[in-house]
């Protein structure tokens, strides 16, 4: 067996045991950190892939900025109260059953479908044949999609904006 193989399940279970750390764990400081080690060693699972620009991604937007977003937004909540916050109820429970039940047909759906892809044989080639680079992406994402980027961009300006008015109205954490 290859070392690459080795290193590949590895970091699988590394990233699986993390993840399920981060949705077990009772304090959101112990969870923001288990999610930084399960995208940090998502990233070296690409990087074995060989999907290099995938792995500098993963490590650059989600590892670095994404996790310093969370660490401040835990920051912004007395977590104390927080935790007396949980609602109880028939209802809630119902609501927190049925979204489970909901994410579990997404996942299955999802895994049907990429199952029939697989199954056709699927792959980035564009029309010559040649696998698609990171600047046919690019020219892609920026040409015919355009629309939909900038849409994105203000979508996470405008939660940006949303967490920071959260944070201060009256009542607030910092009011």
């Amino acid at each position: 067996m290859d070392i690459s193989v080795l290193l590949f399940y590895g970091l699988s279970f590394i990233v699986l045991c993390f993840a399920l750390a981060v949705v077990v764990s009772n304090n959101p400081v112990y969870s923001a950190f288990y999610l930084a080690i399960t995208m940090v060693s998502l990233a070296f699972v690409y990087f074995i892939l060989q999907a290099y620009f995938i792995a500098g991604v993963q490590l650059i937007v989600y590892a670095g900025a994404v996790m310093v977003l969370f660490v401040m937004v835990l920051m912004m909540f007395d977590l104390k109260k927080e935790k007396d916050s949980f609602s109880k109820g028939r209802m809630s429970n119902f609501l927190k059953v049925s979204s489970v039940g909901w994410l579990w047909g997404l996942i299955a759906g999802a895994i049907y479908m990429s199952s029939d892809l697989l199954s056709m044989g699927a792959t980035l080639h564009n029309k010559d044949g040649v696998g698609t680079t990171t600047k046919d992406l690019a020219k892609l994402l920026y040409t015919d999609y355009i629309f939909a980027f900038e849409l994105l961009g203000l979508l996470l300006l405008l939660i940006a904006v949303g967490a920071v008015a959260v944070s201060r109205i009256k009542g607030g954490t910092h009011a």
